[in-house]
């Protein structure tokens, strides 16, 4: 980032933020009550930590959405990033729980056409919200806009490895894919979740380049906790 926002140009990315986050919300709040409900019906475990994965990612972009209302969306970096990495580790415990259970009571699911049907389109929506919002977010320098689309990333690989284990089932009768499915997905909740939760460091730096503006040439010191 070598050349300098403009107070215009800064604007424009944190409005193009808000709109890609208001899409996600609107997109995440149907696949959650969707996958929610077809998983139940279908007692999927990871159809329904699909949907409770989508409600996370409600939570994490709502809290970037309101971090961009703010008059300095830079100050409040740490603790959005804070609530971000939470929401994963309780993603993570909530999703390694079922598929274990799913594993040893050896629950097979059942066929889900709508679970097949959403995964897949989730497969094809996702990343391109996630590559808009992560492009905005790294010329911005915002830390949590970065986070909130590697969430949204996350939620494809989701989308994929559900479908997988939906399809597996349905075509071969392997039920335990379906759990297999929801463990990938733990690890990578928690991998993000660290992520997240660490970002801190780097974040501050950034807010330091927004204070000053004509000299970020100098190497920030990412140490300070």
């Amino acid at each position: 980032m070598s050349t300098t926002l403009t107070a215009d140009r800064r604007e424009t990315l944190h409005r193009r933020i808000r709109i890609i986050v208001a899409i996600t919300i609107a997109y995440n709040l149907i696949e959650a009550v969707v996958a929610i409900a077809a998983g139940s019906i279908a007692s999927s475990a990871a159809l329904v930590g699909f949907g409770l994965d989508s409600t996370i990612e409600v939570l994490s972009a709502a809290a970037v959405a309101w971090q961009f209302t703010r008059r300095d969306p830079e100050r409040w970096e740490k603790p959005t990033l804070r609530a971000i990495a939470v929401a994963f580790f309780a993603l993570a415990v909530y999703v390694t729980a079922t598929s274990v259970l799913a594993l040893v009571t050896a629950e097979r699911p059942e066929h889900s056409t709508i679970g097949i049907i959403l995964t897949a389109i989730s497969v094809v929506v996702m990343p391109f919200l996630s590559f808009a919002e992560r492009r905005a977010g790294r010329e911005a320098g915002s830390a949590t806009a970065v986070a909130d689309s590697k969430q949204t990333l996350i939620c494809t690989y989701l989308s994929a490895a559900v479908l997988v284990g939906l399809v597996a089932n349905s075509l071969f009768g392997w039920w335990w894919a379906d759990a297999v499915a929801g463990l990938v997905i733990a690890a990578f909740a928690v991998r993000e979740g660290i992520e997240a939760w660490k970002g801190d460091a780097c974040a501050t730096s950034v807010g330091m380049i927004f204070e000053d503006d004509d000299h970020d040439h100098h190497d920030h010191d990412d140490h300070h906790h």
